[in-house]
C-alpha cells in the first residue's frame, strides 16, 4: 500500500513514512492510493484484536517499511487489554429500546473516544522510526479540542524519544477537560493554553508544519514534527475498525443476518470519526447512509447540504466543546475520495479556504456527497433535553456530543421514513460535562465547583464515574504556560532551539 498526498504535491510514500510525517510537508493529507476490501462475513466471531488486524492488514503489511503480521498483532495487543480499557469487548455496543444501538467508545483511559487511536499510535509510531531508520527526537504537535489532547498525553507520556506540546483553547473546553490535561505527568508532556478557539490552535499548529525553514532548523537539533491529531493517517485508521466491529455487534444484538444494511450516526467537528466510518463502508460494509451531527458550529451541515463551506462564520462555545470547530481537517481526505483523486479540484478549493476562508464544490461532487451523507444540526437547548429525554425513557445517560448526533437521528427520521437499524457513536463519558449534564437532569443552574455537581449527578443516577474523572480532584496543576496563536512559533523555539546542545531526556520504558 502506498500512501498520497490529497492535493497530489507529493511523492507516493509508504506507511512508516505517512505516519512518522503525520501530514504531507507541502500541505494535504496523506490517504491510501486505493481503498481495500474487507468481507464482512469473516467477522461473525472475531473478537476485536482479530477484526482490527483484518481490517488494518491492507494499509499496514503491504508496501515500503510495511509492518510483519507479527507487529501489528503486537501493537495490536499492546494497545486494547485490560489494563487500558475497563471492558473485554473495548467498545461495547448498548441497545436501546427503539432498536438504536449507542456505540461506546469511551471505555478507554481518558474517557474519549480519541483513545480508541491514540492507546495504539504511540507503538506505531516507535516502529515506523525503527524501519525508517531514523534516531530523532519526534515531537508530538497536538491541537485539541479538549479530548484529543488527553488521550494524546496519555498514549506519549514516558514514551522514548518523543516531546509531546498539547495546545488547547483556554475557554473552550470543559472544566474536566482542563483539569485531566493540566495534571498530567511525564517528563516528556507540554500543555499550553492559547487565547482563541480551537480552529486558532489548529491554525497555529498547521502553520509550524508547513514552515520548511523551522522544520530545517529543527532538524538540525535532530527534532522532527509529527502529529497525533486526527490529520494523521495513523489517527485515522484505527477509527475504522470500531465501525466494523460495532456494525457486527448491533446486526448480531438485534438478531439480523450479517449483510443486513445500517445507517451510522456519528458527531462529528474535525470530520474524522465519520471519515472512518465512511472508510468502513467503502471497504465493505453494508453501511446504507452516514449522518453528520454538528451543533450551533454547523458548517459541516451547510456544507452537506449546499455544497458551500463557508468558515467565516459566528463561533459558539456550547455544551459540545470537542465539536466547536469552523475548519474541518479531514473534509480534504472526503473530498480527495468522492473525487476520485481530483487533485486539482482539492487544490482549487483549498487554496480558496486559505484566502477567502469558504469554497463551493461542483454539483457532480456535492451528488456524490448526497449518495452516502446527510447533515443536521442541534442547538444548545435541544441538546439538553435530549440528554433528559433519554435519560427518562432508557435510563441511559448521554454525553452532549453523543445527544447531538441522537437529535440529528430524530430530524434524520423524520425525513427518512424507510428506515433500517442504526448505529450512533457515543464519543465521550457523560462525566467529563457535568455542567451540561446537570442542567439537563435537575434544569437549574449547576454548582460552582463541578466536582459537586459530579457527585449530585451520581446520586441521582446511581451510576458511577468514569476512573479518568473520579481521580481528578484534588490533583496538582502541573502545567500553567499560556500563549497567543501568533506566538507558537517563538514559543517552540525556546522549547526546543535556544539549547545549546540537543541533551535526549532517558525516560524509563513503559510497563
Amino acid at each position: 500500500m502506498r500512501y498520497i498526498s490529497s492535493r497530489g504535491n507529493y511523492p507516493e510514500v509508504g506507511i512508516s513514512e505517512a505516519i512518522v510525517e503525520g501530514m504531507v510537508p507541502k500541505g494535504g493529507l496523506f490517504l491510501p492510493e486505493k481503498i481495500p476490501q474487507v468481507d464482512v462475513f469473516s467477522f461473525s466471531r472475531a473478537d476485536y484484536h482479530e477484526v482490527a488486524y483484518r481490517v488494518l492488514a491492507p494499509y499496514f503489511c503491504e508496501g515500503e517499511g510495511a509492518y510483519t503480521e507479527e507487529e501489528l498483532r503486537v501493537s495490536l495487543r499492546q494497545a486494547y487489554n485490560l489494563q487500558t480499557f475497563d471492558t473485554p469487548e473495548i467498545a461495547p455496543v448498548r441497545l436501546l429500546s427503539n432498536g438504536v444501538g449507542i456505540l461506546e467508545l469511551w471505555h478507554g483511559p481518558t474517557a474519549a473516544f480519541k483513545d480508541m487511536a491514540l492507546q495504539i499510535l504511540p507503538h506505531w509510531l516507535l516502529l515506523s522510526k525503527k524501519k525508517l531508520g531514523k534516531q530523532t527526537t519526534t515531537v508530538i504537535l497536538v491541537a485539541t479540542s479538549g479530548d484529543t489532547g488527553k488521550a494524546a498525553l496519555e498514549g506519549f507520556k514516558n514514551i522514548a524519544g518523543t516531546e509531546i506540546y498539547v495546545f488547547f483553547p483556554d475557554e473552550g473546553v470543559s472544566l474536566v477537560q482542563k483539569m485531566q490535561m493540566l495534571t498530567t505527568e511525564g517528563i516528556n508532556t507540554h500543555v499550553v493554553s492559547v487565547e482563541g478557539n480551537f480552529d486558532d490552535c489548529q491554525g497555529m499548529v498547521k502553520t509550524l508544519f508547513s514552515d520548511t525553514d523551522f522544520k530545517a532548523r529543527l532538524s538540525n537539533r535532530r527534532y522532527e514534527l509529527s502529529s497525533a491529531n486526527s490529520i494523521n493517517w495513523g489517527r485515522l485508521a484505527p477509527q475504522i475498525v470500531y465501525y466494523v466491529w460495532g456494525y457486527v455487534k448491533l446486526i448480531q444484538s438485534l438478531g439480523l443476518g450479517i449483510g443486513h444494511e445500517v445507517d451510522v450516526v456519528v458527531p462529528t467537528g474535525n470530520f474524522g470519526n465519520i471519515l472512518a466510518a465512511y472508510y468502513a463502508k467503502e471497504m465493505g460494509l453494508p453501511l446504507r447512509r452516514l449522518v453528520c451531527a454538528s451543533n450551533q458550529n454547523n458548517v459541516l451541515t451547510d456544507f452537506l447540504r449546499t455544497g458551500m463551506y463557508d468558515s467565516k462564520r459566528p463561533f459558539y462555545k456550547t455544551y459540545s466543546p470537542s465539536m466547536d470547530i469552523l475548519v474541518s481537517s479531514n473534509l480534504e481526505r472526503f473530498l480527495a475520495e468522492v473525487t476520485k483523486h481530483n487533485f486539482l479540484k482539492i487544490q482549487n478549493w483549498y487554496i480558496e479556504l486559505q484566502q477567502r476562508g469558504k469554497f463551493k464544490v461542483d454539483a457532480t461532487t456535492l451528488r456524490e456527497i448526497h449518495a452516502v451523507m446527510r447533515g443536521y444540526w442541534t442547538g444548545e437547548t435541544q441538546t439538553l433535553t435530549t440528554i433528559r429525554e433519554v435519560y427518562e425513557r432508557e435510563g441511559y445517560l448521554l454525553d452532549p456530543h453523543t445527544a447531538v448526533g441522537y437529535h440529528a437521528l430524530k430530524q434524520y427520521w423524520e425525513e427518512h421514513e424507510d428506515r433500517v437499524p442504526v448505529l450512533v457513536a457515543s464519543t465521550a463519558s457523560p462525566f467529563k460535562f457535568n455542567e451540561a449534564i446537570y442542567r439537563a437532569l435537575f434544569d437549574e443552574e449547576p454548582p460552582h465547583n463541578e466536582f459537586e455537581a459530579l457527585k449530585e449527578i451520581c446520586e441521582k443516577t446511581k451510576l458511577l464515574p468514569h476512573r479518568a474523572v473520579m481521580s481528578l480532584e484534588g490533583l496538582p496543576v502541573l502545567h500553567k504556560e499560556h500563549i497567543s496563536p501568533q506566538e507558537g512559533k517563538s514559543y517552540l523555539e525556546r522549547k526546543l532551539l535556544s539549547k545549546k546542545h540537543l541533551k535526549l531526556k532517558k525516560i524509563p520504558p513503559q510497563s
